[in-house]
This record gives C-alpha cells, structure tokens and sequence, in this order.
C-alpha cells in the first residue's frame, strides 16, 4: 500500500530526525468493493505511526482535496446515522457503512491525527467502493416454444459470493441455478407470462420488475350457438366463436362445410331456411397460426317431403371428414326416422351426422320414415370412407445429446390406407427414403431440422419437424441456413451460428437488420411464414470479445394463397347491358398470372375482368385461378343473375277444335323474364282500359285481344289475336285467328265446309227449278282478309223468294 504525508512539515521533521516514513502507513483490505444496494460495507483498515507519537483522532473521509480540510463522515448528515468506527487508536481502523446507495460509490479514505503539528496522516490509495443495483434482461418478443434467458445484472461484480433468488409476479421460483445470475426457461411456456424480478439471498433489494409476455397462436376454439335448443324455419341463429390467443385473435372466418361464408367473431343467420342446415366451423387467426374449432351442426326443422337420402359432403368421403346423412320425407302429421346401415339400427332423426369419420363407417345406408299411417324406406346411398396417411410422427434413437461422429436413425411413423410412401426432408430439401432413415457418424453440418411425408393416393401428411443439434467445438463465425435452397412459406427453417473461439462461446445473438429476434446457437423458425423474409446475422461472444458474423439474407415463396373473386362493380342487382367488373384479389410470392373462369371454360386472364353490355345469357359461375411456380389456387365461385324486363311475348290458345257460342275461349300470356313476370294486364284493341288481368283470359265475344307482361325491370305486349263469332246454321261459331301469320284454324273451316256442302246438296234436290235457273241457290264460303290480319267468316247465303224449295225438312 501507498501512502503519503499531507502535513510536508513532518515528512523534514521524519528526515532530520532520521524517522522513516515506512513507519507511517494504512494498509486497506480489499481496495475495491462492489456492494449491492441497501447492502452493509465493512472496509477492513489497519494502520502504523512511529513510536514516540500519540494518536489523539481517527476517522473516515471522502478523499483529500487540494488546501481544504478533509471532512469527518460521522459529522456528514448524510453519512452520521450510517457509519459505524469499529476500530481502536492503535492499529484497527476498520469501518462498516450500512444501507448503501448509487451516490455512496467514491473513494474513501483512513485519516488519523497525532499530538504533533506534523503527525498528520491520510492513507493511500484508499478503498474504491461501487454501489450497484439490480436489472432484469430479457428478450423483447417470445414466443411459446422457443428458449428464453432472463439475466439479472449488477453494473460490477459483487464482491462478495451471491446467491441469486428469482421472483415471478412476486412469488420466489424455485431453480437449480442459484450461484447463478441467468434464469432459462427452455421451452417458455405461456403459463411463464408475468413481471419477473431478482434479489440476492440476504438482502433487501429487488430488482425491479420485468413484463415477460409470452405470445401464442389460438387455441380453444369452440363455438357456441343461441338459441341452444331446436332451430325452426325462419328463426334467427347467432353464432359466437370463441378462442384463447396472445395477441388476441383478429381475424374470425366461418365455414359451412368446407366454404367460407363470414368473417367476424359473430355470424347472424336471420330467417333461417332449411337449406342453412349443415356442419359449421370458425377459425381464429393471430400472427402466430391459426386453429379451427370443431364442427358444429345447424339441423332445421320443417316440414317433411319424398322420402329420400342427401350426402353432405357429397363427393369423396375421407377418414376425418365430418358426414351428415338426411332424410327428406313428405307423409303430413311429421314423420319419425329411423336410420339402417345395412339391416342394423343405427340412428333416429333427420340428421344423421358422423363426425370425424372412420374406415369402419363405410357401408350402405338408408332411412325409414314412418307415421301412423305406414312407412317407406328411401332408396340405399352408400359410404365409402377412404383416408390419408395420419398419426406421422418421427422417433429418435438415441434419444439424449448427439455429439458428432455418433451413429443416429430416424424412424417414420405413420397410419395411412393404402399403405403410404416415405419421403425424408432436412428443412425443404429432401435427403431421404424409406421408414427408416440413418446417418452413420454424423457430422455438424447435420445438425438441422428434420421432417418426414407419408404419401398415398388420397394425400400427404409431414410429420412434426424434429431437430438434430450436433454437438462440436466451435468453428469460425458463420451462419448456415437449413434448407439450403429455395425457402417456401410453411417450411421448417433452422439459422445455426458457429463459430471459432477459445474458450468456446456460450452466449450467442440473433439480429433481423438491427433487432434481436433472439439468442442460442439455434434459431428456429418452423413453418416460416412471409414476413419472416430479411437480413439475419449472428453474434459470438466470449470474455474476450465479440464478432458478427455476415449477413444472410431469407427470401420466403409461397405459392397463391386468399384466393377471392369481388364484384367491383355494380355493387347492387345486375341488370341486362349493364358493365360488370369481377376483381381477382390473391396474395404470393413471386406474384401470381391470373386466368378467368366461365363453367369450366376459359374466358380471360388478367386480375380485371369486364363484360360490357352483360346479357343474359352471361348468367354463370365465375372464378378466377392465380396461379405461380410454387401452386396454384382457385377463388370460390361467384354467381351473376342477370335481371332482365319481359320478351317473346306471346298469346297461346287452350282449346282446340270446334266452338260453339256460349262457350269460353281460354288465352294464356307467356313471356320470359327475370325475375319472372307476376303481372299480367289483357286489352281489347283500340281500347283504353284493360279489360282483365292474371296470366289466363277467358274471351266471351268477337275481337282482337292482346297481354301485357310486367316485372320491376320493365313491360312489353304481345301480338293480338282476333276472336271472331259468326251464325252458321243457326249456330254461333267462334273463330280464332292470331295477328302476324297466325294460322287458321283449318279442322274448324273444313268441318264447316262440309256441313254446308252437305245443307246445300239436299236443298237442291228440293229445288224445281234447275241449276241454271239462278246461281245464288247455294251456299257460299266467304273469304276475306284485312291488312295483317287474317281471318274467315263462314256465312249461309239463303235462297231467293222465285225460288221453289221442297217442303221436306232438311
């Protein structure tokens, strides 16, 4: 220890007399403390004088200051009620300095005076004394699985040996770890959500707390229903989905079946039909996945019809999917059903539903509906379950630490019909065949993630990705990307950092541009998604120094996804020559051609597609197809009802044949339209009013009559048809013609004719006179026509008063 005389007078004094400062000194023990705040200090002191002096004070000072007196801390306010002298005047000058704070770090120094003007002494170089507290560090973002290092810091090291406490919402945590500063929880779970803070054992101070918020994709999803009970025609059905997130779910979508048909966390079915019958789920999205509830079943009730069987889905039934079988019936008071698989009950009700359906459900199936009155069966509709490969999962042996050079065999399981195929994948690449999958002295560069696919005709199914972490000594700063080609969204990406030190690197970092996105030599990114896609480096670190690796760079495909046909424009009913825009709207990488749909026939291409002056005969499904080199998608189909006023309106006839006066002639309008016509207004030409109305018309007298057809888009009449009665014979004959090359009615005219033919053959076997005597005894058919109307008048010509008849009765 260095120490020096601040009084020179007695250092000439030392000189003269030949006393040597070595027989002046404070020895300090140690020189440097690092004390934790609200922590108590000793600083152990002992000092020496020459004989022949006698110490008359002794204290402790914060440091010698150039021509001002140094103070005495027991006299400081600050330090009067915290400083405790536990040494003597002789030799121990030790001193305890309790309930520490941040502004105690300075040096301090003995200080002790002697009965002689120069027997003054300060010791050097004093005890430097650091006051620290304690800061929780932990990562900004975490997510369920990953692994996650809370570090309690202190801004020196504590001098003496400490004993760490951890603490979760105030509640101390038990750990193995306890001379340790670093808590791990591998992997974090979201129950390990809460304020973290850290204490050394024996002291009063706690750090303060630290929020660890940890996120997770939706789980729990279910849905509820109200009203709970029975659902009758015409009610209004609310359903809710309801699920468990962090961050709370933003996007809900519903589906019927395998359909979308809402988004929103609430789904309002008003007016129910019998049609909204079926299977319904949600899913519930956050950034971190997504997760579907199980299916739900909406049963309708309603009046029965024709007993009959209906299949939903109503094409391939595989292993999983969620089946419901219904009986239609018609038989009035309601039916009760029973259901047969075979020649066995299996079931009663409407519905039938098999929810996630097994091989062994495969068989032929009918309903019975029956009432008081008798029963029918419905016809067989049979089940035929097929399913992909399920339960694919991968085992390891051996199951602990792999180090390199050991021998490891990956083994795939799986459940399939028919037996499936085996393919192995190392991140996106595939490395492999076959059930078993073996590396014989594995190296580092084999550390990665994992995965295999079973394969059938019916599907495909990868297991869970698993990782092999080869255990080796580190190598120069670098970082090595599974897979190694190209990257496609769902893949399993594993970022390893390795690197050369001495002695080996144990803290690592991970940065995406200039942010942490996390720490260990692995990071993991399973089933990567687009916004992954950046620049990701590494950084080692050891006591001696630190060193980035350089940057690489992740570029995430993905082939069509959110596939989705919208109407642009009109947004309301569509209307025969109006323009009508469909928009394409798809998400991928790299972006996606777009072709259109009319049926199953190509119509265009382009995320546009315009029909101009649409017609009617443009009513169809659409859909569009975006497709890129990673897969294609297809939107769901959009249906455009063209509306349209009536046309091809025409008069039809009901009766044929003869008729008479007195009779009724039945017209019927007929057009085409959409929506079909409902009104329908006759008229009788060159007359203002209507004279009837409704799709029939019964004509009672002579005249050309015509219909008007109606719908919300617009009016048009027909042609007129000519009703014409004329006496022949003492009879009223009705004779219909219709306007612009309307047909005669020929079997009428020819019946006639030969009625009168015949009338005039026996009149003139009555007549005395002959023939020559005068033309106009017989009689005549009158034919005449009027511009575009064409129509007959059948008359009887009767015989002149000269000429003689018999007086027999025809």
């Amino acid at each position: 220890m260095r120490a020096r005389m601040t009084s020179l007078p007695l250092i000439f004094l030392l000189m003269i007399r030949g006393v040597s400062s070595a027989d002046w000194g404070v020895s300090y023990s140690p020189t440097h403390i690092c004390a934790l705040k609200d922590s108590t200090v000793i600083m152990n002191c002992t000092y020496t004088y020459p004989t022949g002096y006698k110490i008359e004070k002794v204290f402790w000072t914060k440091g010698p200051g150039s021509g001002v007196e140094l103070p005495d801390l027991s006299n400081d306010p600050e330090y009067s009620q915290r400083l405790q002298y536990l040494g003597d005047k002789q030799q121990d000058c030790t001193v305890r300095l309790s309930h520490v704070t941040l502004k105690d770090s300075r040096k301090y120094y003995f200080r002790f005076i002697t009965d002689k003007p120069d027997g003054t002494w300060t010791g050097a170089p004093g005890v430097t004394l650091t006051v620290t507290d304690l800061q929780v560090e932990s990562p900004e973002r975490v997510t369920e699985g990953d692994s996650v290092s809370l570090t309690c810091k202190s801004s020196c090291a504590l001098t003496d040996r400490a004993t760490f406490i951890w603490y979760r919402n105030s509640l101390k945590i038990l750990t193995e770890s306890k001379f340790r500063n670093t808590l791990i929880l591998n992997p974090v779970r979201r129950e390990d959500s809460g304020r973290y803070s850290c204490a050394v054992d024996g002291h009063t101070h706690v750090s303060p707390d630290v929020h660890l918020n940890v996120m997770y994709p939706p789980r729990s999803v279910s849905v509820s229903i109200s009203p709970s009970g029975v659902i009758v025609e015409g009610d209004s059905v609310t359903l809710k989905c309801i699920s468990d997130s962090n961050p709370p779910a933003l996007i809900f979508s519903w589906f019927k079946g395998g359909t979308i048909v809402e988004f929103g966390r609430i789904f309002i079915i008003s007016k129910i039909r019998s049609d909204d019958s079926g299977e319904y789920k949600c899913s519930s999205f956050n950034r971190h996945g997504e997760k579907y509830s199980d299916t739900v079943t909406l049963n309708v009730m309603y009046s029965p019809r024709s007993v009959s069987v209906s299949i939903s889905p109503s094409g391939v039934i595989v292993e999983g999917d969620s089946v419901t079988l219904k009986c239609i019936s018609d038989s009035n008071p309601p039916a009760e059903i029973h259901w047969f698989k075979g020649g066995t009950i299996v079931g009663s009700g409407r519905i039938f539903n098999i929810s996630k359906i097994r091989s062994d459900d495969s068989g032929e199936y009918k309903c019975k509906s029956f009432n008081k009155h008798g029963e029918k069966n419905s016809d067989t509709v049979t089940l035929n379950v097929m399913y992909p490969p399920k339960s694919v999962s991968v085992s390891i042996s051996p199951s602990g630490v792999i180090v390199e050079g050991d021998s490891v065999t990956l083994k795939c399981i799986s459940d399939s019909n028919p037996p499936a195929g085996i393919r192995w994948f190392k991140g996106g690449t595939i490395v492999g065949s076959g059930r078993i999958f073996s590396i014989s002295k594995i190296r580092s560069d084999d550390s990665g993630e994992y995965k295999c696919k079973s394969i059938n005709k019916h599907g495909e199914k990868y297991s869970d990705t698993v990782t092999l972490n080869v255990m080796y000594p580190p190598k120069s700063v670098s970082v090595s990307i599974s897979p190694s080609g190209v990257i496609v969204e769902e893949d399993s990406v594993t970022l390893n950092c390795i690197s050369d030190s001495n002695p080996p690197a144990l803290n690592f970092s991970w940065f995406k541009g200039g942010t942490i996105v996390g720490s260990a030599r692995i990071f993991n990114i399973s089933k990567i998604r687009s916004d992954d896609s950046g620049e990701y480096k590494c950084k080692s670190i050891n006591e001696h120094g630190e060193k980035y690796s350089d940057t690489v760079t992740l570029n995430v495909m993905y082939p069509p996804k959110s596939v989705s046909v919208s109407i642009i424009s009109p947004s309301g009913v569509i209307v025969e020559g109006d323009s009508v825009t469909l928009n394409c709207i798809s998400d991928s990488n790299p972006p996606a051609g777009i072709r259109w749909f009319k049926g199953g026939t190509i119509v265009g291409s382009g995320r546009i597609f315009n029909i101009s002056k649409i017609r009617s005969d443009d009513s169809e499904k659409y859909k569009c197809r975006s497709f890129n080199k990673h897969g294609e998608k297809y939107s769901d189909t959009v249906t455009l009802n063209i509306m349209y006023p009536p046309r091809n309106v025409s008069v039809s006839i009901i009766q044929s044949g003869q008729i008479w006066a007195g009779d009724s002639v039945t017209l019927k309008c007929i057009s085409d339209s959409n929506p079909p016509a409902v009104n329908f207004s006759w008229f009788k030409e060159n007359e203002s009013s209507a004279v009837g109305s409704g799709q029939s018309f019964s004509a009672l007298q002579s005249g050309r009559f015509y219909c008007q057809a109606h719908n919300q888009h617009g009016s048009q009449r027909s042609d007129a048809v000519t009703v014409t009665v004329h006496h022949v014979a003492g009879r009223n004959v009705i004779v219909i013609t219709a306007t612009s090359g309307g047909v005669f009615i020929i079997i009428i005219i020819i019946f006639i004719i030969l009625l009168i033919t015949r009338k005039i053959i026996n009149r003139q076997s009555a007549v005395h006179k002959s023939e020559d005597d005068d033309p106009g005894s017989y009689a005549a058919l009158d034919l005449k026509t009027r511009s575009s109307d064409v129509y007959d008048t059948l008359a009887t010509v009767h015989p002149r008063p000269d000429v003689h008849q018999s007086d027999s009765s025809e």
